[in-house]
């Protein structure tokens, strides 16, 4: 089966930085999509950063500047550089992909089970 298992959470100061990385198991084909997604308490769980399908990334206005998502393909990972932490970024982050496995050739969307970031002020 597929999992996919973040690492990096913890507790900062406000100002202080963080790295969250996300790696992939199981029998993969390809990824075509993968990134990070967040939710606060009384939040909805939004988009923070992601590549897309054409290779290109979004991030949220709130962290533009700040984080900086990269992945390595060959690994099946994909990381979450957070400088300049505010308390506003603290949430529950997810790693989020799109993913298919061998012999089934169609994409399924996969989340884990998220890592607590939380900025103290």
């Amino acid at each position: 089966q597929v999992q996919l298992v973040e690492s990096g959470g913890g507790l900062v100061q406000a100002g202080g930085s963080l790295r969250l990385s996300c790696a992939v198991s199981g029998s993969i084909f390809s990824i075509n999509t993968m990134g990070w997604y967040r939710q606060a308490p009384g939040k909805q769980r939004e988009l923070v950063a992601a590549f897309t399908k054409s290779g290109s990334t979004n991030y949220a206005d709130s962290v533009k500047g700040r984080f900086t998502l990269s992945r390595d393909n060959a690994k099946n990972t994909v990381s979450l550089q957070m400088n300049s932490l505010k308390p506003e970024d603290t949430a529950v982050y997810y790693c989020n992909a799109d993913i298919i496995m061998r012999g089934v050739y169609a994409a399924i969307n996969y989340w884990g089970k998220g890592t607590l970031v939380t900025v103290s002020s």
